[in-house]
């Protein structure tokens, strides 16, 4: 089976379960592999980190972890809800993501 995800890297979307649900992020890297999305500003972990060479002072680093896709919900831009989408096919043959509540193309 694929992995499917109709959710592209700079979409808005919305977190639907876990510790940051009901907040909304920008997806910055989607790791297909492990059907996972790290989205800004969402499930924030601190990694304690020892002095290096790039780290000098060492400490505590706040980096955002993956979380998985099937917990996020993609955002309309026109209605401004979390929705499902659509796969609707145009004359030229180009395949383009619909709001199922607005009918609204969604860009990325």
């Amino acid at each position: 089976m694929k992995n499917r995800c109709f959710i592209k890297k700079d979409d808005k979307v919305k977190v639907l379960a876990g510790k940051d649900s009901g907040k909304i992020g920008k997806v910055l890297k989607i790791i297909r592999k492990d059907k996972r999305l790290i989205i800004e500003n969402i499930n924030i972990v601190k990694k304690h980190a020892k002095p290096s060479a790039q780290n000098r002072q060492g400490g505590i680093i706040e980096n955002e972890a993956p979380i998985s896709w099937s917990s996020v919900m993609l955002m309309c831009n026109k209605c401004m809800t979390p929705t499902r989408i659509r796969m609707k096919n145009l004359d030229d043959g180009k395949k383009m993501r619909v709001c199922i509540k607005c009918s609204e193309v969604i860009d990325a």
